[in-house]
């Protein structure tokens, strides 16, 4: 993770994801290889039972691991659209974005990835199982630490947690 750093999420909003250096995507080009762009929200709600917050985590059968909704920044698309778009196709919830989060960046096969998020509140919608998405979860924050399968994610809902409203 980054902390401040200028192509964090806060920096990309109202920019098409092709005109940022740091938005392309792709598998190189003159310069080589191009780094992998990504977005996805820390998405939250209130429970329905106790009114605390619950964070959703996503299924992705084919790492077999737990994450944050996210997916890859389409060519024109900026990376808070992307986000947005990404928490409806794997959860099926619309959503409202709240605060940037540090950027994470890590390496895919060689080449480097770079994935924006948001905080985003949850404002309804109905999960239909992919085969990208096989379930979700809705857990309170301990929990969906525990669950989490890769440390960025654990530290990107730690980072996240302090900015989102308390009961």
């Amino acid at each position: 993770m980054t902390g401040d750093d200028p192509d964090r999420p806060g920096d990309l909003p109202d920019r098409p994801a092709g005109t940022h250096p740091a938005s392309r995507t792709g598998a190189g080009g003159p310069g080589g290889p191009r780094p992998l762009v990504a977005a996805g929200c820390v998405l939250w709600r209130r429970s329905p039972r106790d009114g605390g917050i619950e964070v959703c985590l996503v299924h992705r059968p084919r790492y077999d691991d737990w994450s944050h909704p996210k997916g890859k920044v389409k060519k024109r698309e900026t990376a808070a659209a992307a986000a947005v778009r990404e928490v409806l196709e794997e959860t099926g919830q619309r959503c409202a974005p709240g605060a940037a989060l540090p950027t994470v960046r890590y390496p895919v096969g060689g080449l480097p990835k770079t994935v924006h998020y948001w905080t985003a509140e949850a404002l309804g919608g109905t999960f239909t199982p992919s085969d990208e998405v096989d379930e979700i979860r809705w857990s309170a924050p301990a929990a969906a630490a525990a669950l989490l399968t890769h440390p960025h994610d654990r530290e990107l809902l730690a980072r996240a947690l302090p900015l989102l409203p308390h009961p």
